[in-house]
């Protein structure tokens, strides 16, 4: 399966952009998420969401400030971001898990990158300051 993340850009401090993700039609994740990569540093959890109930989970970094969101229509995922910052800078991955657990994850769970299992090419989010 593979996921198309775009929106990435340039943005002054403050702005706001809005990231998205494809996922292929008749494809279904159970769990999707964002997360980021800046250079020298190693990948984090951003936010995720249960794709049935759209129950989110975010970092504490862009809580209040990100919003994740998705189109069961579109089969996509969405993050905005508002009030950027310049440590917001990195490249942004969104991703998906198929797997049916049969139980509710906890948040852990979400942040977890090594839980999920099909992953898009990242899309570069500048912030200058």
């Amino acid at each position: 399966v593979q996921l198309q993340a775009c929106g990435g850009g340039l943005v002054q401090a403050g702005g706001s952009l809005r990231l998205s993700c494809a996922a292929p039609e008749r494809t279904f994740n159970a769990r999707m998420g964002w997360f980021r990569q800046a250079p020298g540093k190693e990948r984090e959890f951003v936010a995720a969401l249960s794709w049935r109930s759209g129950t989110s989970y975010y970092a504490d970094s862009v809580k209040g400030r990100f919003t994740i969101s998705r189109d069961g229509v579109k089969n996509t995922l969405y993050l905005l971001m508002n009030s950027l910052k310049s440590e917001d800078t990195a490249d942004y991955y969104c991703a998906g898990d198929s797997k049916i657990l049969g139980y509710n994850p906890s948040s852990n769970y979400y942040s977890n990158a090594a839980n999920y299992n099909y992953w898009g090419q990242g899309t570069l989010v500048t912030v200058s300051s």
